[in-house]
């Protein structure tokens, strides 16, 4: 018998001098209350919450209402989300740290990192505190942008915050409008987990037990990436 040639995937490494970090299914999984609340609220719309649930992640609440009910007035939407918001950041339950989180964050404590989210503060406040993870210093929430991702504005600002250039940010995101958002900034983006690898990012992880930080003497940034299996 021959002996096995099943395929393997080489690391990939990637150098940067600054990190824009999504929450919601790159560091945080939060998947469980999502769906809880958007499968209420789109059953309380006669929608079909698995449709709806496929175009929820990564933008902003109101975003989200506005491509499922684009006739709608917008100013509906801002009050139908800021419900949910309340609903969302008073329900931490099954938020949960993605695999590899801990470690990840300790790895980058004190090197150049940004949160960018769609969520407003109180919303990644509780999350962050409910998976036990440090909240990053710099950090561009729902309240500082005027447009949800797809748009770019938010890893701009993040950028611009640490005073890197876009070119030099890598981002990680694990939804289509974050992956859009960080592409339409011209970054690099690491896709996370299973919603990422349909959508084109730079490079994908299963989770973050997938990649090592190594600091260098330069002040750049090296990530070793183990890619998941497509």
């Amino acid at each position: 018998m021959p002996a096995s040639t099943t395929p393997t995937t080489a690391p990939v490494v990637l150098t940067a001098k600054a990190l824009l970090l999504d929450m919601d299914g790159t560091i945080v999984n939060s998947d469980a209350v999502v769906e809880r609340c958007w499968r209420d609220w789109a059953v309380s719309h006669g929608l079909d919450p698995q449709e709806a649930l496929k175009v929820v992640h990564g933008r902003q609440g109101y975003a989200t209402m506005a491509v499922l009910l684009p006739d709608r007035p917008m100013e509906v939407n801002h009050a139908e989300n800021a419900v949910m918001l309340a609903r969302e950041t008073a329900d931490t339950n099954g938020v949960v740290p993605v695999a590899g989180a801990p470690a990840f964050m300790a790895a980058i404590d004190g090197l150049p990192h940004a949160l960018v989210t769609s969520a407003d503060a109180a919303l990644a406040t509780a999350r962050m505190t409910a998976a036990a993870l440090p909240m990053p210093e710099v950090r561009v929430t729902a309240e500082s942008v005027e447009a949800s991702k797809p748009d770019p504005e938010g890893f701009l600002k993040g950028a611009a915050a640490l005073g890197v250039a876009p070119a030099d940010c890598i981002v990680f995101e694990d939804s289509a409008a974050g992956i859009a958002a960080g592409r339409a900034a011209g970054m690099r983006v690491i896709g996370v987990g299973p919603r990422a690898a349909a959508h084109t990012p730079t490079a994908h992880v299963a989770d973050l037990t997938a990649l090592a930080v190594t600091p260098a003497a330069d002040g750049s940034i090296h990530l070793t990436l183990h890619p998941a299996a497509a």
